[in-house]
């Protein structure tokens, strides 16, 4: 997966939370100051191709869908993480969560559960 900016990922939440979207409502969820149509409109134009979103035509215009999980996307942004900041050890990554306290021994000990069942 490509890596998005942190904006095409706010945009991509909505699709997540609010499902398949024209780009005029997904204009009217924005807070203000609303960013201009046309921002609005290369920002999704680049999630769709980069493979995040997909359309159906309607007429003339578009309306967009999340062609990727929200689950999916989290669970690839972790990997990333781990891979470049931890040398894909995730024993690195428990190691720095309980050093930092980040940790708790119930959540490990629910984290060692979860792995004897599997």
């Amino acid at each position: 997966m490509v890596r998005l900016t942190s904006k095409e990922e706010e945009i991509l939440g909505y699709f997540w939370t609010k499902g398949p979207l024209f780009v005029r409502e997904l204009l009217d969820l924005q807070e203000e100051p609303r960013p201009h149509y046309n921002t609005l409109s290369t920002i999704v134009r680049s999630l769709e191709e980069k493979g995040y979103i997909g359309y159906k035509v309607y007429g003339n215009t578009h309306q967009y869908y999340a062609l990727v999980s929200e689950d999916d996307y989290r669970r690839n942004s972790l990997k990333q993480v781990i891979d470049k900041y931890y040398d894909n050890s995730y024993t690195r990554v428990v190691s720095t969560l309980i050093e930092e306290e980040a940790l708790t021994i119930d959540e490990l000990q629910e984290l060692i559960r979860q792995i004897k069942n599997k």
